[in-house]
């Protein structure tokens, strides 16, 4: 668990948690974000949270920066077509085998599916978001080779069907998102799991399709990423715009996230919460300083100086507030590591 013993204010104010679902608990109210010391990034991943995260924004403009977007979990309640009906929607997406349990199974999930959401809905939404939040980034966003749909989503537990989103479903979703980021030079917070391969073929056609000028104005952060230290090497010598962020509840899972630290680019490294308790949101992203400063041999700041102190042994709050803004500003050079 996290330690509870946190710096002061003064520091706890320089700290960014780059990735956080506030909106999806019921706890947040409040008094919760008036005593949020630190500037959090809130993801969206469905259609429900979309206008919780805007409106968040809109209520706490200093603390909150919003994410908008669609992850590959809700992916298949997007169709590609407007005109395609609901029943061939999913029909054709979770294509099965003709057992009776199969047929059993879609037939149930159809009755709890909504109608899907046409792609060009989504993205005419997120457009419109964007235009009303100049520093929004595209978020959550990604594929998932793992996740399998539930019967019902937020049920506790959640009863699995056999059926996952296929790839390229998830391609053609993220790619649409990923094609108006870079249209409207806005950041993106990246969710890839057991998707390493396409993840990397996409990043390719990306840079290719949009030009590596255009595709270096923004910034990519990989979050709770599960790479491997030698897929992130290669990821940050290709593309310079690749930014890393973990999280104790997600990579603390595993200890290769300290591999994932100690290759990182010093400068490309960042810090996340992934939690959906505004109130632990503070703690855990802590942790998670705590752990790169151990890893990366940095202190730890216990009082801020407000001089720009650019020096070697800087601390490790110092080094992930310029990281971030080094992220949040984009317009990457375009020069590779060899």
């Amino acid at each position: 668990m996290p330690s509870t013993e946190l710096p002061s204010s003064e520091i706890l104010r320089h700290l960014v948690d780059v990735h956080c679902h506030p909106t999806d608990a019921p706890s947040i109210s409040h008094a919760s974000m008036e005593k949020l010391g630190i500037t959090i990034c809130a993801m969206s991943s469905k259609a429900s949270d979309q206008l919780l995260v805007y409106n968040l924004a809109k209520s706490y403009p200093k603390k909150v920066i919003p994410c908008f977007g669609y992850h590959p979990w809700f992916s298949h309640l997007i169709c590609l077509r407007g005109d395609v009906s609901k029943e061939d929607h999913y029909r054709e997406l979770f294509y099965v085998s003709q057992s009776d349990e199969d047929l059993e199974t879609l037939n149930t999930l159809l009755n709890i599916l909504p109608a899907p959401i046409p792609l060009d809905d989504v993205i005419m939404e997120l457009r419109q978001n964007f235009r009303d939040f100049p520093d929004a980034m595209l978020g959550e966003v990604g594929l998932d080779r793992a996740f399998r749909i539930p019967f019902d989503y937020d049920a506790s537990p959640r009863k699995l069907t056999p059926f996952t989103v296929p790839i390229n479903h998830q391609v053609a979703i993220l790619q649409a998102q990923m094609d108006l980021a870079v249209e409207l030079g806005r950041n993106i917070s990246l969710h890839s799991v057991k998707a390493h391969q396409p993840t990397m073929e996409l990043l390719a056609r990306m840079e290719i399709q949009h030009g590596v000028d255009s595709w270096n104005r923004i910034s990519l952060d990989l979050h709770s990423c599960g790479f491997s230290p030698e897929m992130l090497k290669d990821i940050q010598r290709r593309y310079p715009n690749a930014f890393l962020s973990l999280s104790t509840v997600i990579n603390g899972r595993s200890p290769n996230h300290i591999s994932l630290i100690k290759v990182c680019d010093p400068l490309r490294i960042l810090v996340e919460s992934d939690y959906n308790d505004v109130d632990m949101c503070t703690e855990q992203t802590w942790d998670m300083v705590r752990t790169v400063a151990d890893v990366k041999g940095w202190p730890i700041e216990t009082e801020w100086n407000e001089d720009n102190d650019h020096s070697p042994g800087r601390g490790t709050v110092r080094r992930l507030e310029e990281n971030w803004l080094r992220f949040k500003a984009g317009h990457h050079s375009a020069k590779r590591k060899k």
